[in-house]
């Protein structure tokens, strides 16, 4: 008997060959994934798996230090730390993450989702600067909150310090988070973050002084913490500039100027080294280095006597009785007069229907030299109009007013000569011969800046020789801006006799009771121009009480009176008569004929007068001027 065992079921053909399908595709599926992860996109996935493991760090480059001419530092860098922040890897960067990143970094939340908004554009692996400057709390938050926020890291920087603070700073000017507009600037390397110098100096040199950042390359674990370090390129430091500026020429001129609004310019004329250049108030360069509070900011550009100003350069002002000098040149030069015309001044004199007056009752018989000497108005509105605007424009601007000197430094203003083609554009109008004879006495539409005076007064008591105004020595000077004179050296011809006749009468207004017997100074030669401005009408400053509708005091002084080797112009914002400025220019030139006599002295002895010099610098601001008599106001 035969048993029978049940067959087994068997699948049908279709589902067994559906299933063998089913299984190529998957196992296709799988390769093609293969192919793509291993072979298709290996390269983007391995970019993405190193930079996951893998953070660029920068190695931020010190800039270079700004040195006087003998060394000294004006400007140095000190180590510090910045706070980074990395958009990739780790958590999302969520508002509420942001808003608990500003707290505890006391950030303004506002300024740090612009700060994100701006390098949103950047490659994402990029980390973006979000405190310049981080303080111990700061540090100490970073440190103990790595686990919560791996994204957050500190970097060791260079922080920009000033040691003389508020000395020099209109020259120096500052460094700054760069601006948007920097970084969209054709040709720009910077990034959010980058720090660069923003005015003055730091501004006109920043090529030189900034250096090259570096990166450091480091391994991180999945939660953004340091592990390893890979390759690291080195950062180049910036270099050195080394300015012709004296630090104790500029110095004397911060403490003799005081808390005066106004500028100091001294130059030497042979060369046009800026031996010193101050302008008040001002700023500490300092503060922004360290990301200047919006308040202190609001402080400064609100401040009316402009602090955030550069005076030497940058303030536009009647240049009053100094423009005399101008006018006399074009008279002498042209053959208009000759040094011996003489009138008599009664104290009056009318014009083309209308009456000029004198700043005195009247100088009776005045001739060049004397009308010099005691700045006779009169005199020099009889040159105004006997040599009509024409001609006095042509030699304002060949001596260097009405344009920009070219100094190496931003915003330099040009001043203004008015003409008859200015009138014309400006106002559509013709020039009125009236307007010339207050041109001829350094009033009216003419405005010149203290530096142009420093370069005009210079050039004409060198003979006609106008060295172009520079802080930089000459194998780092930057070429001027584009609208600015090219050439280093100018000559314009003035005659023996004329740069004569100019010299005696500069050298009278100081050593024959003119009008700057302030700036005389027993056993050293002094000569200059005294001017007195006016801001606003006579009938007004009168009237009013504001202490902004003062004249401006001027005098520029130079020395010795034949070749010069050094010019000072200063100019006193709401300072009332030039007897506050000649004295300021008298002790200017003193300071720098005692540190020539140090530098020959036996060592004892130089430093006895080290001490001299250190307490003129220390107690120079509260030393009153020379008292004038009625002629040192004009």
């Amino acid at each position: 008997m035969r048993i029978r065992f049940p067959e087994e079921e068997r699948l049908p053909a279709w589902k067994i060959a559906f299933l063998q399908y089913t299984i190529a595709v998957a196992f296709l599926m799988l390769l093609g994934g293969y192919w793509r992860l291993q072979i298709g996109q290996h390269r983007l996935l391995l970019d993405q798996a190193e930079r996951n493991r893998i953070r660029y760090l920068p190695i931020i480059a010190p800039r270079g230090r700004i040195l006087d001419r003998e060394g000294r530092v004006l400007a140095d860098s000190t180590p510090a730390f910045t706070i980074l922040l990395t958009r990739e890897g780790g958590a999302p960067l969520t508002p509420a993450r942001i808003e608990a990143i500003a707290r505890g970094l006391r950030l303004d939340l506002e300024e740090l989702q612009r700060q994100l908004e701006r390098a949103s554009h950047l490659p994402r692996f990029q980390p973006v600067v979000i405190k310049s400057l981080a303080t111990p709390e700061d540090i100490a938050f970073v440190e103990s909150h790595r686990l919560e926020y791996p994204e957050i890291d500190l970097i060791q920087v260079h922080q920009r310090i000033y040691p003389k603070h508020q000395a020099a700073a209109a020259v120096l000017g500052y460094v700054g988070e760069v601006s948007e507009e920097m970084i969209a600037r054709r040709g720009s390397n910077y990034r959010p973050g980058d720090v660069a110098g923003r005015f003055g100096i730091e501004a006109s040199y920043d090529s030189v002084l900034a250096g090259r950042d570096g990166t450091r390359r480091v391994v991180v674990d999945s939660r953004g913490r340091e592990v390893g370090s890979l390759t690291t390129i080195e950062a180049r430091a910036g270099n050195d500039l080394r300015l012709s500026l004296d630090l104790d020429l500029q110095m004397a001129g911060e403490a003799l100027l005081g808390t005066r609004p106004g500028a100091v310019v001294v130059l030497d004329p042979r060369t046009g080294e800026v031996l010193a250049m101050v302008s008040h108030p001002v700023f500490d360069p300092n503060d922004f280095a360290r990301r200047i509070d919006r308040e202190e900011w609001k402080r400064l550009t609100s401040d009316p006597l402009k602090p955030m100003m550069n005076k030497a350069i940058q303030a536009q002002l009647a240049p009053g009785s100094v423009f005399k000098i101008i006018t006399g040149a074009a008279a002498l030069e042209t053959g208009t007069v000759t040094p011996s015309f003489t009138i008599s001044c009664p104290g009056a004199v009318t014009l083309y229907g209308y009456t000029y007056h004198d700043w005195q009752t009247g100088h009776g018989l005045v001739n060049f030299h004397r009308a010099i000497v005691v700045s006779c108005d009169v005199y020099f509105y009889t040159l105004g109009k006997l040599l009509g605007i024409d001609k006095i424009d042509y030699f304002a601007k060949e001596l260097g007013l009405g344009s920009r000197t070219g100094i190496d430094l931003p915003s330099e203003e040009p001043g203004l000569v008015p003409s008859p083609a200015w009138v014309q554009k400006t106002f559509q109008r013709k020039w009125w011969a009236g307007e010339t004879i207050s041109v001829a006495t350094g009033q009216g539409a003419v405005v010149v800046t203290p530096l142009q005076l420093a370069y005009a007064i210079g050039g004409v008591a060198s003979g006609g020789d106008l060295q172009r105004p520079h802080l930089a020595f000459r194998d780092q000077l930057q070429a001027p801006g584009k609208d600015s004179p090219k050439d280093s050296e100018r000559h314009f011809p003035l005659s023996e006799t004329t740069v004569d006749a100019l010299l005696k009468g500069m050298w009278g207004v100081v050593n024959e009771n003119g009008t700057g017997a302030g700036a005389r100074c027993p056993g050293i030669e002094i000569a200059g121009k005294t001017g007195t401005a006016q801001v606003v009408s006579a009938s007004l400053r009168q009237s009013s009480r504001d202490s902004a509708f003062r004249n401006t005091a001027w005098f520029v002084g130079f020395s010795p009176a034949y070749n010069p080797e050094i010019v000072v112009s200063v100019m006193v914002m709401q300072g009332e008569h030039s007897s506050v400025a000649a004295p300021i220019a008298r002790d200017v030139i003193k300071a720098y004929y005692d540190k020539k006599l140090l530098h020959r002295t036996a060592p004892d002895e130089r430093q006895a007068q080290i001490r001299l010099l250190s307490r003129l610098q220390e107690g120079a601001a509260a030393r009153p001027g020379s008292p004038g008599k009625a002629g040192d106001s004009h």
